[in-house]
């Protein structure tokens, strides 16, 4: 639990503040970086502001694309042209910049069509709807405000900051009346409060409004820790630690620099969180895709060095490469903290081996160098209403050098209905069916808090790792265990017991096609190759290939091997990864 002293923030608030205005770093580490934003910013302001078609699309069809491309690509204009206007201040860019920030504050609203069930049953209008990224916009906005100061119009600047107040302030901090998020224990709780926070800490001056806005931000980041594993885990995956570890971690820092307040270092939890990717990375900067992550997570350079500086925290280096459009979404607060926090020795650090064993999450990974190939198993339990959850108990994945040979999908493209009643039905991505686990006497794994695996057993060391899991619970109480047994020599050993099962169907999952042949099915990577040994008087083999969408609606083929259960079930397979 955060704890701080009242009086000591209240004090702190009502000290007067010098703004010191840091200035972005350059250097070769970042050419690249700057590169790209000078390209984005010289193309001007995008005052064209979204249509009501492209707003109603998700209403009318449940596309959120022709609305959320826009009005991204607006945020990434601003932060160009707000980056270069930092660091140069031409006036041509000023200017450019004036007129983004002026459209900016003539949108209908800065939340998206898909968050509008956050007022629909409220007397709230949408255009003081605090989402994920009206809140991002507010922060956005009042940061380059205050950055730039005196160097934009006053009536430009006047406007942000009224309406930053207008749409997000007083809607959060001016009502009584709580948010939904306020109360979620997933990355909305982080982004909202630590957007929203910031956005107060720049510009309130009054000291009790200012408390009473920071009070409440400490209270929904409660929330926020409370759905952290004390191990550090954040089963929604990478990109959401990036996400909501991200803004908990930038509002940290802004408390930090106004009032001495640490939540890094006053939190135990805080460095065990900061150490989560490093924990789960696969090898080639890519991470471990359980629940609604993606296979590819750049991670931001600034908030990475900054976790290394104040925690200590060890560096996943290959998936820290500057860019302008690794965050589709262009946070702000991604690319202002890459730009001053960044320290080019965290480019440059290798992805070394590693064990994790992961308890309240129930993950195993274990990442070791085999044949100079970087070999990674990972394997999971949990249960089956985690935040962004799939049906996916025992699910597991096999990758060497971050290519997935045994896959898990990840998050699919976030259309109408992705999280509602039909999500396991409707789509492929989260449901039981797109991941490597059985389906016993036709019975796939049930959604819901009851379905949860009980560990048995869990080891990881040099020596190898092992993990066996009671999944009974996720299978209407059919008796289902499996176990998994991991040697160095990049052996993989699965035994799943089913008593009194009549049939299975053992199902495994990859983004690359298997060759049958023989008692063995080989999925063919770039630089290895898995290989599962089955008996085939026991085991009847079929190949599906499906086409579907992934997280960015770009479409993508997966491979779907079924072994159906010939005579009574009973499971050993073995599979090895080999170099190719």
């Amino acid at each position: 639990m955060i704890r701080y002293s009242r009086s000591a923030l209240r004090a702190a608030f009502a000290t007067p503040v010098n703004r010191a205005v840091p200035k972005p770093l350059t250097g070769p580490h970042l050419d690249a970086l700057w590169a790209e934003i000078r390209a984005e910013a010289c193309r001007g302001a995008d005052t064209a502001t979204p249509s009501w078609s492209r707003f109603h699309s998700f209403e009318a069809d449940g596309d959120r694309v022709p609305y959320e491309r826009v009005y991204f690509g607006r945020r990434g204009r601003l932060n160009a042209l707000a980056a270069g206007a930092w660091l140069d201040g031409e006036p041509a860019g000023l200017a450019a910049l004036a007129d983004m920030v002026w459209s900016v504050c003539e949108e209908y609203t800065w939340a998206v069509p898909a968050h509008s069930y956050l007022v629909t049953s409220t007397d709230r209008p949408m255009e003081q709807c605090v989402d994920l990224f009206a809140a991002e916009t507010a922060h956005t906005v009042a940061e380059i405000v205050t950055l730039l100061g005196g160097r934009l119009p006053s009536a430009v600047t006047d406007r942000a900051r009224a309406e930053v107040r207008r749409r997000v302030l007083t809607p959060l901090f001016g009502s009584d009346q709580p948010w939904s998020w306020e109360t979620t224990a997933n990355n909305w709780s982080a982004v909202c409060a630590g957007a929203a926070g910031m956005a107060a800490l720049a510009l309130v001056d009054d000291p009790d409004e200012l408390n009473a806005a920071i009070e409440r931000c400490l209270r929904v980041m409660d929330v926020y820790l409370s759905g952290l594993g004390t191990d550090g885990s954040c089963v929604e995956g990478v990109n959401y630690w990036v996400y909501g570890f991200g803004y908990f971690t930038y509002f940290a820092e802004a408390l930090r620099e106004r009032t001495g307040v640490d939540l890094l270092r006053d939190l135990p939890q805080a460095t065990a969180a900061a150490a989560f990717p490093a924990a789960v990375e696969t090898g080639g900067g890519r991470f471990v895709t359980f629940a609604d992550a993606v296979d590819s997570m750049p991670l931001p350079a600034g908030l990475v060095s900054r976790l290394r500086e104040r925690l200590g925290s060890p560096v996943p280096g290959a998936a820290c490469v500057p860019s302008f459009d690794a965050d589709h979404c262009h946070r702000w607060a991604h690319l202002s903290r890459t730009l001053t926090w960044t320290d080019p020795a965290v480019l440059d650090s290798p992805t070394t081996d590693a064990v994790a064993w992961l308890p309240d999450a129930a993950w195993l990974v274990d990442r070791r160098t085999v044949e100079d190939i970087q070999i990674t198993f990972a394997a999971k339990g949990g249960h089956n209403d985690e935040s962004h959850n799939h049906n996916d108990l025992g699910q597991f994945t096999l990758s060497a050098d971050g290519e997935e040979l045994l896959a898990d999908l990840g998050a699919s493209s976030y259309s109408h209905g992705y999280f509602g009643p039909d999500r396991y039905t409707a789509h492929l991505h989260p449901s039981a069916r797109a991941h490597s686990v059985p389906v016993v006497d036709g019975v796939a794994q049930e959604a819901g808090r009851h379905a949860e695996a009980v560990v048995l057993a869990a080891r990881a060391d040099e020596s190898g790792s092992v993990l066996r899991l009671d999944l009974a619970a996720a299978y209407a109480g059919r008796p289902v265990v499996r176990s998994f047994a991991w040697h160095p020599d990049a052996r993989l050993v699965v035994h799943d017991t089913f008593d009194g099962a009549t049939q299975v169907e053992e199902i495994f999952i990859s983004r690359l096609r298997p060759r049958l042949a023989d008692g063995a099915a080989t999925w063919s990577g770039t630089r290895a190759a898995a290989t599962l040994a089955y008996d085939e008087t026991a085991w009847k083999p079929d190949v599906e290939r499906i086409e579907t969408t992934d997280h960015f609606d770009r479409p993508e083929t997966v491979y779907r091997l079924r072994l159906r259960s010939v005579g009574r079930p009973a499971a050993v397979f073995e599979l090895t990864v080999r170099p190719v």
